[in-house]
């Protein structure tokens, strides 16, 4: 995929879902990027969500998988799904070009250490868009980023619009 940021375009690679899953052209995409430095070249890898980002990261710190089958591996998401496709007994990589039988057991191998200390992750209790919004507020008053989040985390779950998380949010600062 070619992004164009003001007039200029960047190459971007992606798997093939993420690619059925991006936005129309002249669309806002937000998009999480890996610049992969290489001797005669640099690329850019693009994911839509965190997780497949450090999939991918965790991925290709596997001896013998390049950033190419990183790429398509991270499309299956998260370590989380990798375990749980692994706890079915499923193929895990069905589908994926370059990987074989072998490489796949190495990958499994190497990535069953990650698997067994994998805690799973608390789900969000707040609405990121309202979060985003009351967080990029309070930094324009001039308050830490790191004061913001202990105050946004001290917030009641009964304070829903954004509105009302800046004011909560302020008179907790100003105490």
């Amino acid at each position: 995929m070619i992004l164009d940021v003001n007039g200029i375009g960047y190459e971007i690679f992606v798997s093939v879902p993420s690619f059925d899953m991006l936005p129309e052209k002249g669309s806002i995409l937000n998009a999480f990027c890996y610049l992969d430095v290489q001797e005669r070249s640099l690329r850019l890898f693009g994911f839509l969500t965190y997780d497949e980002l450090e999939l991918f990261k965790t991925v290709k710190g596997v001896s013998g998988v390049g950033p190419k089958a990183a790429l398509e591996i991270s499309s299956v998401g998260s370590l989380e799904r990798i375990k749980e496709k692994m706890d079915k007994n499923a193929d895990v990589f069905e589908g994926i070009s370059g990987i074989g039988k072998k490489k796949a057991q190495k990958i499994i191998l190497e990535l069953s250490g990650k698997l067994k200390t994998l805690k799973p992750k608390p789900k969000k209790q707040e609405d990121n868009f309202n979060q985003d919004e009351v967080f990029t507020a309070l930094i324009n008053l001039g308050f830490s980023k790191d004061k913001i989040k202990e105050v946004l985390l001290q917030l009641p779950l009964e304070v829903k619009t954004s509105q009302e998380k800046i004011t909560q949010a302020l008179k907790i600062l100003g105490r």
